[in-house]
């Protein structure tokens, strides 16, 4: 089947209708940690103190920012990724599947004697937990980016300490597309809102937007951010995505697709890559929040994050099964069909080849 994971997962998702050329080098650039990610899938719950549990799935794949690095190139966006990669075999893998899907490393870095990022991902009750084993990189982030390339979009991870290369990147004419983190220490602080006056679009979760404006309600959190950034997006979970578009007066709630969640992570990764290829676009708010729902919601029931995004196969897989179903009578399926009547157009001539998925092991002999 077209956008089907192959087993050895050789092939990429191939370029896709990306935006027409423009003079930038990249269509999206982003800089941040990658993490080697390991998720364990199936599990009936938590590990409990002395007790050992059994996960029916296992995937191994790129984490943290190359989440949303390999969602972007799979959808036909020139992505560079500035980060640093161990000299270990799991920095090698990193390296060598990010190389393969097609981002450039140009402005990466790989470093001896640093063994790379760890995560361990629990997936459970269509959520999950994380364990991390991370040394700071020798190169701090600031040294692999004097100079911010030239691109259309750029993504922007807002935190404690603003990222110094933005100004530079927006006064260039890049775009900035925001998200923000969870707040280990929970204290919200309102200064990190600051750090939006650089951007075009601030992309938190409901949790997180409520945190930070202290408010009690997503659709209140997100007009209170309205007014500090020019395009604002609050994911809310199975409730879907409200919006506000104030460059076009556009204000928009797309509900989720209903789906069989495997493994939640880098679902938001998913969803941000998919609203800036659409806004790259000029799509209507509605189509660019559409779209980046149906690709985070097909991610999910994949194991692994950046290897669980879908390719352009992927998509007109889906869209030729939606449209069946409703040609055989089902209803829901002829109301899908018709809210995504937009991607018919979007979608390659020639169908995209498999795309790799995750699997369990780091590496086999043959992959040297």
């Amino acid at each position: 089947m077209v956008g089907a994971g192959s087993a050895d997962g050789a092939e990429s998702g191939g370029p896709g209708p990306g935006p027409d050329p423009v003079s930038p080098e990249l269509d999206i650039f982003m800089l941040g940690t990658t993490y080697f990610d390991m998720v364990l899938t199936g599990l009936p719950s938590l590990p409990r103190a002395g007790v050992e549990l059994h996960a029916d799935g296992m995937g191994s794949c790129p984490g943290g920012v190359a989440n949303l690095a390999v969602a972007a190139s799979r959808l036909g966006l020139r992505t560079g990724l500035a980060s640093t990669f161990g000299d270990d075999v799991y920095g090698e893998f990193l390296w060598r599947t990010l190389a393969d899907e097609g981002v450039d490393l140009s402005l990466s870095r790989r470093i001896g004697d640093w063994h790379s990022p760890v995560t361990v991902s629990l997936a459970v009750q269509r959520d999950r937990a994380m364990v991390t084993h991370s040394h700071p990189s020798p190169v701090p982030m600031a040294e692999l980016v004097p100079e911010p390339p030239a691109a259309a979009a750029g993504v922007v991870s807002i935190g404690a300490e603003p990222q110094t290369w933005v100004p530079a990147a927006k006064d260039k004419g890049m775009r900035l597309f925001g998200d923000v983190g969870w707040d280990a220490s929970e204290q919200w602080s309102r200064s990190v809102l600051d750090q939006l006056d650089d951007l075009h679009a601030f992309l938190p979760n409901s949790t997180e937007a409520m945190a930070y404006t202290r408010t009690e309600d997503p659709r209140a959190a997100l007009m209170e951010l309205a007014d500090l950034v020019p395009v604002v997006i609050v994911t809310c979970g199975g409730q879907g995505a409200i919006g506000v578009d104030s460059t076009t007066g556009e204000e928009e709630w797309v509900p989720s697709l209903p789906v069989n969640a495997v493994d939640a992570t880098g679902a938001g990764d998913v969803f941000a890559a998919a609203f800036i290829l659409g806004t790259l676009r000029d799509w209507p708010l509605r189509n660019r929040m559409a779209f980046a729902n149906l690709c985070a919601a097909l991610s999910v029931q994949q194991v692994g994050g950046s290897l669980a995004a879908p390719g352009w196969g992927d998509l007109s897989d889906w869209l030729d099964g939606v449209q069946r179903s409703a040609a055989g009578g089902s209803r829901s399926a002829a109301v899908l069909a018709h809210s995504y009547e937009f991607l018919r157009p979007a979608l390659p001539e020639v169908p995209g080849r498999a795309v790799r998925r995750a699997v369990a092991t780091v590496a086999r002999f043959s992959d040297a």
